[in-house]
């Protein structure tokens, strides 16, 4: 899983040695409580950014790797710009812009909260590794299947990147550029055959693992060892926190 682990950070924080399961369900739970936070109280979101910020310190999480990685957030970013003008609703006039009121709260919900979500989800990511969450998510007894699927492409992704940039490189080497509306039959054909190689690969993968007596079960590097109320009333105390920051706000409003 070394390969596909891009977004973890290894340490020895507190959070670092939390266990998968109770961090996972600690994501959920602060998630759901930035969700049920209303629009309007803006204070409320930046005691949940506080909150994150000091997981990350806690965690010795540079603050320019956040920012960085919240950039695939981008397209919310987009859409949240744009609500103002797509909204109807009263005009607010800003500057030599004018906006509705309606498209300007619609945006900041849109905007805060995905924000934070991403900065959740990247505390996670950072602090436990992807066999770590697989192991997490097996404890939490999430399908079988679905934690074989998530692995398989995990561990797999990284190699069909790998024949996708050698192909891309070799048609570049015989003046190939697929940027041209012309080439798009090339490419779909290459896309094609990346295809059917990730197929066969996935038979060869499948044949060797029934071979070496495979159950159905994926062997984790993380076991599924249980996590001790300690450990889960400390995961908790953020999203405690931040569901009692979203019901105050939710019966004051």
């Amino acid at each position: 899983m070394n390969a596909a682990d891009g977004l973890h950070r290894p340490g020895d924080s507190p959070l670092h040695r939390l266990r998968p399961q109770v961090k996972i369900v600690a994501l959920v739970a602060f998630t759901c409580a930035i969700a049920a936070t209303p629009r309007e109280a803006v204070w409320a979101f930046g005691v949940h950014a506080l909150v994150l910020a000091g997981l990350f310190a806690l965690a010795r999480i540079p603050v320019t790797w956040v920012v960085t990685r919240s950039l695939v957030e981008s397209p919310f970013l987009v859409l949240a710009l744009a609500f103002p003008f797509m909204v109807e609703g009263p005009p607010v006039h800003l500057w030599f812009l004018t906006v509705s009121e309606p498209g300007l709260w619609a945006g900041w919900n849109l905007l805060a909260k995905a924000t934070l979500g991403v900065w959740a989800a990247l505390l996670l990511a950072a602090t436990t590794p992807v066999a770590g969450v697989l192991a997490g998510l097996s404890r939490l007894r999430c399908p079988e299947i679905l934690l074989q699927i998530t692995a398989f492409a995990i561990r797999y992704a990284h190699l069909t990147v790998a024949e996708v940039t050698q192909m891309r490189l070799a048609r570049l080497a015989r003046c190939d550029d697929p940027r041209f509306l012309w080439q798009a039959g090339a490419l779909a054909r290459s896309l094609g055959t990346v295809f059917i190689r990730s197929f066969e690969r996935g038979e060869r993968v499948w044949q060797s693992m029934a071979a070496r007596g495979y159950t159905g079960r994926l062997p984790l590097e993380v076991g599924p060892a249980p996590a001790s109320a300690l450990q889960w009333t400390a995961a908790m105390t953020a999203p405690a926190v931040a569901a009692a920051v979203a019901a105050w706000t939710a019966v004051n409003a």
